[in-house]
């Protein structure tokens, strides 16, 4: 079966920083697009950032521009969030999510058809 296994969160101060991976098993990884979603209390699940299957093409959310940094580790099987100079509005449940898609990387939770359980990120004042 698929999985996808989100760790590296925790609560850290303002400033401070994080690395997320995530571990896939089951699919042909190099193949898929992978996504990384948050999702803060009582909000809808938002883009943070994707990366194409070769590598060479990365988008991310406005407001973790310049501040976080998804790449992605074929050989291993695992994508990584590194998350820098992080605010209190980054706190919320990170998801690692795949993709069918073979050109662009999907911006919406349509988009993708796997999905990890999620881990905390806690950003204190």
């Amino acid at each position: 079966q698929v999985r996808l296994v989100e760790s590296g969160g925790g609560l850290v101060q303002a400033g401070d920083s994080l690395r997320l991976s995530c571990a896939a098993s089951g699919l042909t990884f190099s193949a898929c697009v992978m996504g990384w979603f948050r999702q803060a209390p009582g909000k809808e699940r938002e883009f943070v950032a994707g990366i194409h299957r070769s590598g060479l093409s990365t988008s991310y959310k406005d407001s973790v521009k310049g501040r976080f940094t998804i790449s992605r580790d074929n050989a291993k099987n695992t994508v990584y969030l590194q998350m820098n100079s992080l605010k209190p509005e980054d706190t919320a449940i990170y998801y690692c999510a795949s993709s069918p898609s073979r050109v662009t990387i999907p911006l919406t939770p349509p988009g993708y058809d796997r999905w990890g359980q999620g881990t905390q990120v806690t950003v204190s004042s």
